[in-house]
């Protein structure tokens, strides 16, 4: 099939997803359509709840597997839309509506690449197609639940808007519940241990520590304290005070790590509410990114969260849309955007499977 066609095909996708509902744990609608736009091309697809996956036709466990993967779930339009987020328009070579760019763009691109290598018999490298679900929310029923599924993964492209260039690195999340403890006691009076005073110091480690090592591409570990609350009623003092500390982690430490300098300095309890999400870097010499280099597409790290953070292999994040776009109302791709990322991804895949 010649990129032309791959175009029209992925296109008329989009389009259809667009008009198509898929809110994170909603999707099953776009599942249907992804799965049947597969078999319509005959080839063989797997499902397990909303998510839809696909080998080559010439796949041998025996060798290593390259994942494609991007998700067709979308965030709720936002008030300012002006536009119907399900009413899939071209203006002035722009496609508008809800998850063109984030990350319907990618999507039906990296389908469209699936299709082209799809019955190729000289590749070093198996294919695996893996269109899924919750990434918004970064649920445990998307990507997660069927990588056991997948096989034996040397890598992965996680389709994202990039502008077509190389995220090789991408922060990770941790999120930490702290407790402050006091004693309660009247307010009039010299009574009780106030838990805010008792916090206060912690939540001033967390704004000024710097941790020492710090990634290439993503810069310092970043602390935020995000939320306090504490206090029943003014004339009471607080037993308790709880915050919340927002922590962006590069691939310079891991979460364990974080952990412990973070415990041997504060007082509070700190509790994690999970530590799924890590950071991720793939090595500069890696044979993807040396492949995109060479079709002269720049490197950089991305401070934004993608499936990224639950893959336990090396990943490069890619693909056309620009990021500033995602979750922004009248979300639009440019349609060059969607030919160049097939292009690209079809050049890159070339170097290396």
């Amino acid at each position: 099939m010649s990129d032309r066609n791959l175009y029209a095909h992925a296109l008329k996708l989009l389009k259809n997803l667009i008009h198509t509902p898929s809110f994170s744990k909603e999707e099953g609608r776009t599942a249907d359509l992804i799965e049947a736009f597969l078999e319509e091309h005959g080839i063989a697809a797997h499902r397990e709840l909303n998510n839809v996956w696909a080998f080559n036709k010439q796949y041998d466990a025996s060798r290593p597997t390259l994942l494609l993967n991007s998700h067709h779930d979308t965030v709720k339009p936002n008030p300012s839309w002006t536009r119907d987020p399900f009413t899939p328009t071209v203006e002035e070579g722009k496609l508008y509506g809800l998850g063109s760019n984030d990350a319907g763009g990618c999507l039906v691109s990296l389908i469209a690449t699936f299709l082209h290598f799809h019955a190729r018999e000289d590749m070093a490298y198996n294919l695996v197609l893996a269109a899924t679900a919750e990434e918004e929310i970064s649920g445990r029923n998307g990507i997660e639940l069927i990588l056991p599924k997948l096989g034996r993964l040397e890598a992965a492209i996680v389709g994202e808007p990039t502008e077509m260039h190389l995220a090789v690195a991408e922060k990770g999340l941790l999120v930490l519940d702290c407790t402050a403890t006091g004693k309660a006691g009247h307010a009039a009076r010299e009574e009780g241990l106030n838990a805010i005073y008792e916090a206060l110091p912690d939540m001033q480690w967390f704004q000024q520590y710097r941790f020492p090592e710090e990634s290439a591409f993503l810069g310092p570990v970043k602390m935020s304290v995000t939320m306090v609350q504490a206090g029943t009623q003014h004339n009471v003092v607080p037993d308790r005070c709880q915050f919340t500390v927002d922590l962006r982690l590069t691939e310079k430490y891991s979460m364990d790590e974080v952990l412990e300098v973070i415990r041997k300095h504060v007082k509070a309890t700190v509790v994690p509410r999970s530590t799924r999400l890590k950071p991720s870097a793939i090595p500069m010499e890696h044979p993807l990114v040396q492949a995109g280099v060479k079709l002269g597409r720049e490197t950089y790290g991305s401070p934004t969260m993608s499936d990224q953070a639950l893959l336990p292999v090396p990943s490069l994040k890619l693909g056309p849309g620009f990021s500033g776009r995602s979750h922004m109302a009248d979300e639009f791709i440019y349609l060059h955007e969607l030919e160049e990322g097939i292009s690209l991804y079809i050049k890159l895949l070339e170097q290396v499977v």
